[in-house]
């Protein structure tokens, strides 16, 4: 596996090796180890996974906040998207900046993003499914998000995105600088 890190710390890019012969191929996605060794001790709690239909389908920006704050290890087990995290951090150096990455079926590669951050993705392909595996467990109470095309993020979804796919609490989320401080950088 090679961990790609970003100008946002934290965030890792995760790309498994494949071993291919006649059948298809191996890789092995996720090792604990290797894993713990750049994002530190972590441990996954729930794993969630979404199919959307439609291309340009937008879910987020949302994230969770404390107590039931999450971080995210995500993956595209059919078709493809553009995946994005933005640091929410106050005090972070980065903060109201994003990262995106394409993550697709076919390359098998993941996207870590640690509490703090806002999730959210476009789907590039038809029949998307998204899996990602969470740090701590869903909690209606803790749900929150950031709107998805808040013009200080800037986020740049390929002009696909599809206004009309969202659901109704992404329709209505507040701006950055509407949010409250709910994460704090720590250096």
């Amino acid at each position: 596996m090679e961990f790609q890190t970003f100008d946002i710390p934290d965030l890792l890019h995760i790309q498994p090796r494949k071993h291919g012969d006649e059948r298809g191929y191996f890789a092995e996605i996720f090792r604990q180890d290797a894993f713990s060794a750049h994002a530190g001790p972590i441990e996954f709690v729930q794993e969630n996974q979404s199919l959307s239909q439609k291309v340009g389908t937008v879910r987020g920006l949302h994230f969770q906040i404390d107590p039931f704050a999450q971080g995210k290890l995500v993956r595209c087990l059919a078709g493809a998207i553009r995946d994005v995290a933005v640091d929410l951090r106050h005090g972070s150096p980065t903060f109201g900046r994003w990262v995106a990455v394409d993550l697709t079926a076919a390359a098998c590669n993941q996207l870590w993003i640690p509490a703090g951050f806002a999730h959210g993705f476009c789907t590039l392909e038809p029949d998307t499914v998204v899996c990602y595996k969470v740090t701590n467990y869903y909690s209606l109470e803790c749900d929150r998000g950031v709107r998805w095309d808040d013009p200080a993020i800037g986020v740049e979804w390929l002009g696909i995105a599809d206004p009309s796919t969202l659901s109704a609490k992404d329709r209505v989320q507040p701006t950055l600088a509407e949010l409250p401080a709910h994460f704090h950088y720590k250096a």
